[in-house]
């Protein structure tokens, strides 16, 4: 697992799985979003697995998916709403975080 560093408050992952939580709970991530849809690839571990377990580190999920129909109004402002009411830092993931890193570049305009 690569995690790429934006910010102090977010940092971006390709696909994470379940074994991954425990480093990532140790970097002191305390939020994660993932931006994935689930099934998107087989053998992909789901959002409600990933969930539980991140839940049982005390860490806070949301699912906040951006498939081929791209990034939309409300999916910038349903990851504004998440940058505003989640603890940080805050980690998000897709399948190589490109789409991570796009939806928090676009929120930059709504949060300025």
């Amino acid at each position: 697992m690569e995690i790429r560093q934006i910010n102090d408050e977010y940092s971006v992952a390709g696909q994470i799985t379940v074994e991954d939580l425990e480093t990532i709970a140790a970097m002191g991530f305390k939020s994660i979003v993932c931006h994935r849809p689930d099934n998107e690839t087989e053998g992909q571990p789901s959002y409600g697995e990933l969930a539980a377990a991140a839940a049982a580190r005390g860490i806070e999920m949301r699912h906040i998916p951006v498939g081929r129909e791209g990034i939309s109004f409300e999916l910038v402002q349903a990851f504004v709403d998440a940058l505003d009411e989640m603890d940080r830092p805050m980690l998000g993931y897709c399948r190589s975080g490109a789409r991570s890193t796009a939806i928090y570049q676009q929120t930059l305009h709504i949060r300025a």
